[in-house]
């Protein structure tokens, strides 16, 4: 059974979702009254930040202040999980780029958006100019993240930087990863927690601990890691298994991608270690763009047929019940954890 959304996740967005709708409109107005053009960077900014979006990251950095005293209607807090959002919002329009991705969350990718807008009609090639106008709209909403983090403790401020960095590590190792046919679990686990588990749970509940009690990082980091870490694995491992087969319409995102794209998931290192020979020549399509929706189902198959999405699952409830384990060891009020094992338990078996 899919788990429903956490109520206090509803109310957190909602929040969330007033604060950067704010700044996007601010800037818009700002930025459009020098020059009429300059409206398309804040369509695209708000196309995607306000799009959609499970605002998970500001949920957890949320009941990391709220858990150690921060007052839970602190603008601090707020402007932190917007931040969070802009630079997830930052990754997503890199991302598709890197990726060659024509859709998100059902709507055509920025790049492609501008890349068909100048078809050639305008100086250049369209490709480039497409890929351009992407990059440097998540280069400003990167801008924007930073701005939102002003004011920020020493400690917090480590953290969000820290954050950053790991994320683009991340980042480089999957393009890496996939350029490489990277199918080894261990190569695999690592891009999983660095692309995305990291930033998206540990370093959120790290900041939101940091930004309420700057001066008890010796005492929160690592019971939080211990929560943050196993959780951030089993999410992202949710996402690839919502990559293989979910429903697009309600991912957002067309099935397969990750096998078109040849992605370096544990998934995929499962399904690569317990394959037979002949099972083995079919998994060598993944990583083809040109694969046909019969070559696909092929290889969606193969991956049940040795046994490897099962073994995810499992994994993946194994690292929940690791997390799970954790909350009583964590120094923060009985409120906290108690969402936190509500947020748990939504973002390891969500379908979405």
């Amino acid at each position: 059974m899919v788990p429903v959304a956490p109520a206090s996740l509803t109310h957190i967005a909602a929040r969330v979702d007033t604060r950067l709708r704010a700044i996007i409109d601010i800037e818009d107005a700002r930025w459009s009254a020098l020059d009429p053009t300059l409206a398309d960077p804040f369509i695209a900014i708000r196309g995607l930040v306000l799009g959609g979006g499970k605002r998970l990251r500001p949920a957890f950095c949320h009941w990391g202040f709220v858990g150690v005293g921060g007052d839970p209607d602190a603008q601090q807090i707020i402007d932190a999980g917007a931040a969070l959002e802009l630079l997830h919002a930052f990754a997503l329009f890199h991302d598709d780029v890197m990726d060659g991705s024509a859709t998100r969350r059902g709507e055509p990718t920025v790049h492609t958006v501008h890349e068909e807008r100048h078809a050639g009609a305008w100086a250049g090639e369209s490709r480039r100019y497409g890929e351009g106008v992407a990059i440097l709209v998540g280069d400003l909403t990167f801008v924007y993240a930073d701005q939102l983090m002003r004011g920020a403790s020493g400690p917090a401020w480590d953290i969000w930087n820290e954050l950053r960095i790991e994320l683009n590590i991340g980042q480089y190792l999957d393009i890496v990863g996939s350029a490489h046919r990277e199918r080894r679990w261990e190569k695999a686990a690592q891009i999983c927690r660095y692309k995305s588990g990291k930033y998206t749970i540990e370093r959120p509940l790290h900041l939101g601990a940091l930004l309420a009690a700057p001066d008890r990082a010796h005492e929160l980091l690592a019971p939080l890691s211990a929560f943050g870490l196993p959780l951030g694995d089993a999410f992202q491992m949710r996402d690839d298994v919502l990559g293989v087969y979910g429903d697009t319409l309600i991912t957002g995102k067309p099935v397969a991608d990750d096998i078109r794209e040849g992605k370096p998931t544990p998934l995929m290192a499962l399904a690569c270690a317990s394959a037979t020979p002949a099972q083995t020549a079919v998994l060598e399509l993944v990583g083809e763009p040109g694969l046909t929706s019969e070559e696909i189902a092929s290889v969606q198959q193969v991956i049940i047929d040795t046994g490897a999405l099962a073994q995810l699952e499992a994994h993946i409830s194994h690292l929940t019940d690791l997390a799970l384990a954790s909350l009583d060891n964590i120094p923060l009020n009985a409120q906290a954890r108690d969402e936190l094992a509500q947020l748990a338990h939504y973002v390891s078996w969500r379908d979405i």
